[in-house]
């Protein structure tokens, strides 16, 4: 007996298998998770670091090395890359297979939060897994010859954010580096006294305004 002679005896045991595979197949693929991306946790951790608009020069020096310096402590770090620029810096963390990285997340914002106080001031962070569906998808830098880079963040805040953001599937919408003016009172401390006034009502009212 050969095997066509074989499948045409059993023809209708191999149906019913095929039937049932078929139906648990389908059943199957109603019950699968349904995710934009898969889960996979890579041993990896990104540092974002934002300091208004100094020189990349000031930046390294002040910023990324320290910064550097504190992460390369935090356990089970592999090793640190960087990438300095004008007014940011990105440090990435790889770290050994099988770390518990929600762990090594808050281990290395520790790090860093210990060393922020010696920072310049207004340095900001924020420390980020490696998971795909933590960082976002797509990214827009602006630049331009004849706007400034306080011109630059106020059209990205106040203008593409809103635009973007109402786009249809948008979770989020951030806004990342520029500059952003800064006011220079001068104040007459006569005049000031004259009206009953101190700078705790001037720097109230600026603020306000």
């Amino acid at each position: 007996m050969n095997f066509g002679q074989w499948m045409q005896k059993h023809r209708r045991s191999l149906l019913f298998v095929i039937a049932l595979l078929a139906i648990a197949g389908a059943i199957s693929a109603f019950r699968l998770p349904i995710s934009l991306f898969p889960n996979v946790a890579f041993p990896r951790a990104v540092v974002s670091l934002d300091a208004g608009d100094r020189p990349a020069e000031q930046m390294a020096t002040l910023v990324t090395m320290p910064v550097e310096e504190a992460l390369r402590r935090v356990p089970n770090v592999l090793d640190v890359q960087s990438k300095t620029s004008r007014g940011s810096a990105e440090i990435s963390l790889n770290f050994s297979w099988g770390t518990d990285m929600a762990q090594a997340t808050l281990q290395a914002q520790s790090a860093i939060s210990e060393i922020l106080a010696t920072l310049p001031q207004g340095t900001s962070m924020q420390v980020r897994r490696m998971d795909p569906t933590v960082f976002p998808v797509l990214a827009y830098s602006l630049t331009s010859k004849d706007q400034s880079l306080s011109a630059l963040h106020d059209l990205a805040q106040f203008q593409m954010r809103p635009l973007l953001s109402s786009v249809a599937g948008v979770a989020r919408v951030d806004v990342t580096g520029g500059a952003q003016d800064e006011l220079e009172v001068a104040i007459d401390p006569a005049r000031l006294a004259s009206y009953k006034l101190s700078l705790a009502d001037v720097s109230k009212a600026i603020g306000a305004s």
